[in-house]
């Protein structure tokens, strides 16, 4: 789940472990840009490659049985006050010393995933931006970036609004600070960061985006999200991450295209993960992972398609998977042990 205003192996395409390439659209600079930022350094490829090193083979005693833990933020990992509870990070601490990998992957671009990364001494590889950016957050550097084809958005946007009235809109910049704009209209969640107000349409479009938010006043989210894909789903990828954040992003992208580009770096692949999540958005992830576990407070469409529901983000629903887990390995003694 992104809680931006409003408020996607190896063997390539079609492979299961291979993530979905944006098309390009010859002649649009922008057209699903993406942008490989720099070599890594000395010191961020040190800490990756201890995050990849910590993938040693699963399912041998002694050892956690996934190499690769994935987790969305919020409505998943973080709880609504936006922090993780002592029984989650002990238990994510517990399924690292054994062999495991914890990635975040979250609909949040850099900017907004940048301070809670932070705040959890996070420093590995994370996925943000619903796929977009593979970030370090060790060395606050974009390793991939995918952005979005502004022409195709904008007559994505045309048709939407053709068929069904005028929207209010938000956007994502690319960057590490790429700012986010909201237009008139549209209901920004509260949050300690901050927007860029904009009226005048030509500056939405001034400088590469990651992705577009839309609103409708009439529409729920889940309606918004199903005619955008049936009107614009040739030009844009659509997802509802969210209440009140229907997101058009680069076509064929999604949260397994950027979480199996991340797990090739650090030498996993789709059979070796489990995921966790809340929202539709995480659809494509859990469709990638070997292992899926929506969250109680999740949505249906979520639940529809997981292969276990555990207890909300309030109640340390992915502890009490990954406690189970260590305890069938014999590593884990329970709460409190």
């Amino acid at each position: 789940m992104s809680s931006l205003p409003g408020p996607e192996g190896p063997e390539g395409p079609g492979s299961p472990d291979g993530p979905k390439s944006p098309e390009a659209t010859a002649g649009d600079a922008d057209a699903a840009r993406v942008v490989t930022v720099g070599s890594m350094k000395a010191g961020a490829a040190a800490q990756a490659a201890a995050q990849r090193d910590a993938l040693a083979p699963a399912a041998e005693p002694g050892t956690f049985p996934y190499k690769l833990i994935a987790t969305d933020l919020d409505g998943t990992l973080l709880r609504s006050d936006e922090t993780i509870s002592p029984r989650t990070r002990a238990a994510l601490e517990t399924a690292c010393g054994l062999g495991a990998a914890h990635i975040v992957v979250t609909g949040r671009a850099v900017p907004w995933t940048r301070h809670i990364l932070d705040d959890l001494g996070y420093e590995g590889i994370a996925v943000c931006g619903q796929g977009a950016q593979v970030y370090h957050a060790g060395e606050h550097r974009l390793l991939t970036s995918v952005t979005l084809d502004r022409q195709l958005a904008g007559l994505a946007l045309a048709k939407l609004e053709a068929e069904i009235g005028p929207l209010a809109l938000a956007a994502s910049r690319d960057g590490v600070d790429g700012e986010v704009l909201v237009g008139p209209g549209y209901r920004v969640q509260e949050g300690p960061l901050p927007v860029v107000e904009f009226t005048d349409s030509a500056d939405l479009w001034s400088a590469p985006l990651n992705k577009l938010y839309v609103q409708h006043p009439g529409l729920s989210d889940d309606a918004l999200a199903e005619v955008a894909r049936r009107i614009a789903g040739d030009l844009v990828g659509v997802t509802m991450a969210g209440p009140g954040i229907v997101e058009l992003l680069p076509l064929g992208l999604s949260k397994a295209t950027g979480l199996s580009l991340a797990a090739r770096r650090l030498g996993a692949k789709a059979k070796d993960t489990i995921a966790f999540g809340d929202m539709p958005n995480d659809v494509p992830m859990f469709g990638w992972a070997a292992h899926s576990v929506a969250m109680a407070n999740a949505h249906e469409e979520l639940k529809a398609v997981a292969d276990e529901v555990t207890a909300s983000n309030e109640d340390d629903g992915i502890a009490l998977v990954l406690e189970r887990l260590l305890a069938d390995r014999g590593s884990f003694g329970g709460p409190g042990s």
